[in-house]
């Protein structure tokens, strides 16, 4: 049986600018519906529209010239089915009010992203993932989800059916996803670890060891020294504590630590091996505090697991051109998968994260030669944040493109949802 354990106030973007400010959207009309009939008005109306949920990509994604449609006006209810391990969200909500509705419960998801704040389609719909060798992306969770489509039509797909798995990291291009359904599992606890000063040698020598160490393993590196600055280690309470000293060099922290040496610690979720809650430890940042720098661009590119050591010696090759536009890099891996689009589809992954500071004159020259050292290993970027890789080259990476293509005519025969590709990098 389905229980209700509350509802949440989903938020909007109404500034009519993404989280970094460095996209203002094109939209003619915005659109808000406070029910699930005035959207499928909307989506029938409309001659094209994207959907927004938080805004936290940094690139065109989710802009059109058309019409911009949020969710967050929908009821955001939370249902758990306990009897079959699932929670159907709205979705708007964010990553963070969900989590802490199931902890209540006894509950938990198997993974969170670095921040909390954002929208649960979103995520989903970008692949965005966490890190930890056995753990996939946040779109693996998903047992179910509900949509309406360009011409209005409300429908449902769950896991097994046909078209699912094109359906899931489907980056709005089938229709405006009203709520999911996510797999659960009992409540963990989880203790997190900082180690500061990994030398790079050892990373090399030792990487599949370093990272399958833990639950969940995050390295933040500057690129400006033969060293990794820290190493965060979510380790279940459930798996043995690590030993005391150095760990293949690094050394503990004394303290707690953001990512950003300028950035307090206070905004970042609890460290020095203290035992909390499986979403107050997962996540680097805390929901109530603003994430990672704030003023910021990201890129991120994903690179398979068998190349990952000769994918960061080559992107080490170039680290002086990195460190000046530069805030902090972020090394994780993530599990393979079946979703089509999802950058692990069918591969292990190593996910290298660029924050860079906000001048996107001067990043993007970097970005640019980041993915040119990087093209022997076929990376495939995070489809939310910036890139200059062209789209036929994108798509070349993913088996699965073509079929999606036709998936997405079948849901959207006139294109109403397709994205503005060709705008995506420059912002």
């Amino acid at each position: 049986m389905a229980c209700e354990t509350g509802r949440v106030t989903a938020p909007s973007n109404d500034a009519g600018r993404n989280w970094a400010g460095n996209i203002t959207f094109r939209a003619a009309r915005r659109h808000r519906p406070s029910t699930v009939d005035e959207l499928r008005t909307v989506m029938a109306d409309a001659e094209h529209i994207r959907a927004i949920g938080t805004a936290h990509s940094f690139n065109r994604i989710a802009d059109s010239t058309g019409d911009l449609v949020s969710v967050a006006g929908l009821r955001p209810s939370i249902a758990i089915d306990a009897k079959a391990a699932t929670v159907t969200v709205g979705g708007a909500v964010r990553y963070g009010d969900l989590a802490s509705h199931l902890y209540a419960a006894g509950y938990a998801l198997h993974n969170l992203g670095s921040l909390p704040h954002i929208s649960i389609a979103g995520a989903v719909a970008t692949g965005t993932h966490g890190s930890g060798d056995r753990n996939g992306n946040l779109a693996t969770a998903v047992r179910a989800l509900r949509m309406v489509t360009a011409d209005g039509d409300l429908v449902t797909l769950r896991r097994g059916e046909a078209g699912f798995d094109g359906a899931v990291v489907a980056l709005g291009l089938l229709g405006v996803v009203v709520d999911v359904t996510l797999a659960i599992e009992p409540a963990f606890e989880v203790r997190q670890f900082v180690f500061e000063r990994l030398p790079w040698s050892r990373l090399v020598e030792s990487f599949d060891e370093i990272l399958r160490d833990a639950y969940s393993t995050s390295l933040f590196t500057s690129w400006s020294g033969p060293v990794v600055d820290q190493v965060w280690r979510k380790k279940r309470t459930d798996e043995p504590a690590p030993p005391g000293g150095d760990w293949f060099g690094a050394v503990p922290a004394t303290g707690p630590l953001h990512p950003i040496r300028s950035m307090p610690a206070d905004n970042c979720t609890a460290q020095l091996g203290a035992p909390g809650p499986w979403h107050e430890r997962l996540p680097h940042f805390r929901l109530e505090f603003t994430p990672s720098a704030g003023d910021e661009l990201q890129s991120e590119f994903l690179v398979p697991r068998e190349h990952a050591v000769a994918a960061l010696t080559a992107v080490d090759g170039i680290r002086d051109r990195i460190a000046p536009v530069l805030q902090i890099s972020e090394l994780r891996s993530v599990a393979a998968d079946e979703l089509w689009l999802s950058p692990s589809y069918r591969r292990e992954t190593i996910g290298i994260h660029f924050t860079w500071i906000p001048d996107t004159a001067a990043v993007l020259p970097v970005v640019a030669a980041v993915e040119e050292v990087l093209a022997p290993f076929a990376p495939r970027p995070h489809w939310g944040k910036i890139f200059t890789t062209p789209l036929d080259a994108v798509a070349a990476r993913y088996e699965r493109w073509d079929d999606f293509q036709r998936l997405a005519a079948t849901y959207d025969p006139g294109g109403k949802l397709r994205s503005q590709y060709d705008a995506w990098q420059s912002g």
